[in-house]
């Protein structure tokens, strides 16, 4: 993988994190937390999965542009990552000022079972792995496919810890969401 392919799928992501960043503050109270620690922890196969999807080659000459690696696979990955980010989005909106970067019950917090919620349980994640799939073809290397697996093993245990407290607050209600909306991939997980 060369620079531009870094670029290439660095740019649509710094935009989405922009839009992340923006809105971040037009949220509810928080009413817990998710400790410190376990973020740490959660965030560390984050960070190691996006520098195996991410970062160019190490070799001097990937540094170079060179767009003769820039084929169907990369425009195409373009595309997902494209829409899985655009999904995510549709998500973050929907979930209105209920959302929180990380594990968080809002005061007054709300079962959202419509638009994306209709579809997965945590559509934010799921337009983010989407869109980690189109980078990694974008990259078109194997370790970007280890990178895809090791945030989905993140995301999966943050699902899991995310679960246990909405069960708790919502009781029989999410309990039923359970049964009838997959987590992150319709008819799978």
């Amino acid at each position: 993988m060369n620079i531009v392919q870094s670029i290439a799928i660095v740019v649509p992501w710094l935009l989405w994190l922009a839009y992340w960043i923006a809105t971040a503050q037009a949220v509810k109270t928080t009413a817990r937390k998710e400790a410190r620690s376990a973020r740490t922890w959660q965030s560390l196969p984050l960070i190691v999965g996006g520098a195996l999807v991410i970062l160019p080659d190490p070799a001097r000459a990937s540094l170079l542009p060179d767009l003769t690696h820039l084929g169907a696979l990369q425009f195409g990955g373009f595309a997902v990552v494209a829409a899985g980010l655009l999904f995510s989005v549709w998500a973050r909106v929907h979930l209105g000022t209920n959302w929180s970067v990380s594990v968080t019950l809002k005061d007054g917090h709300e079962l959202i079972r419509s638009g994306p919620y209709a579809l997965v349980r945590h559509p934010i994640y799921t337009g983010c792995l989407i869109a980690l799939v189109g980078s990694a073809m974008i990259g078109g290397t194997w370790r970007g496919a280890l990178g895809v697996v090791l945030i989905f093993a993140s995301l999966a245990f943050k699902v899991r810890v995310e679960e246990s407290w909405l069960t708790g607050y919502f009781g029989d209600a999410y309990a039923r969401y359970r049964r009838e909306v997959a987590a992150l991939i319709p008819g799978i997980y």
